[in-house]
């Protein structure tokens, strides 16, 4: 076991990270993978929540914008991160790694809805907690979400895992090959630049909060316990620059 800056953490998963290359549907391998380096993480006795997109079975501004109804589209893509979180934690299991799913929307033949002590509790028992159905309300994205419940069961940092970057950029390093790479930003150069590392109410209330952002590449495998750890990879969002 090795000590890290973290106790108690909360990672934020896409949902195109568990379709892998194919950029659509759950690929149980990488859901697999995923889950062996989470178990990782567990353990060197952190504390872990998991929030997950939907965005590789529906995406709710990809239907607004087409001419469906905003609030139909939201709760869609609310159902598919059920089906992720469903998914992982199938995966999690399978490394024998307890993990409960907790709903905002109330399903319960399928998942717990979500009880912020019940929540604790779980993790003070050793258990992953999966928080899927977003806030449970439509308008708000899956950032939000990770935002919120790492507010409210008092986590230490937000893990985000991303696909294709390995931190935040000024620019798009696909595009720009001088796009120069942030090792730290604070919340408001992230809210003022418009770069993109979670929607602005999800920076903003990781800043009203204080909840260090952490932005590194989930293709790089062990970069989850990497970050869990406070190793130095990525681009770490927090409060005033060192």
């Amino acid at each position: 076991m090795v000590a890290g800056k973290y106790k108690r953490v909360v990672l934020k998963l896409s949902g195109e990270a568990l379709a892998g290359n194919k950029g659509y549907g759950i690929d149980p391998v990488v859901v697999d993978s995923i889950a062996k380096e989470i178990k990782e993480v567990k353990t060197n006795n952190l504390d872990v929540a998991i929030v997950v997109g939907g965005g590789n079975i529906w995406r709710g501004l990809a239907g607004s914008a087409k001419g469906m109804d905003r609030a139909t589209a939201d709760y869609m893509g609310m159902l598919a991160t059920v089906m992720n979180a469903l998914a992982l934690q199938d995966a999690l299991e399978h490394c024998g790694v307890d993990s409960r799913v907790q709903t905002a929307i109330n399903m319960q033949q399928v998942a717990e809805p979500y009880i912020r002590r019940r929540a604790i509790r779980h993790m003070e028992k050793g258990r992953v907690v999966i928080f899927a159905a977003g806030t449970g309300n439509p308008y708000f994205s899956t950032d939000t979400t990770a935002a919120l419940r790492a507010a409210e069961i008092e986590a230490d940092a937000i893990l985000m895992a991303k696909k294709n970057t390995d931190g935040v950029y000024d620019s798009d390093p696909r595009h720009n090959p001088e796009a120069k790479k942030f090792k730290e930003l604070e919340y408001i150069e992230v809210l003022q630049r418009g770069l993109g590392v979670m929607d602005s109410t999800a920076t903003s209330l990781c800043m009203d909060n204080k909840i260090p952002i952490v932005v590194f590449s989930i293709d790089e495998p062990g970069n989850i316990l990497q970050a869990a750890l406070g190793k130095d990879i990525g681009t770490i969002v927090g409060g005033e620059k060192k």
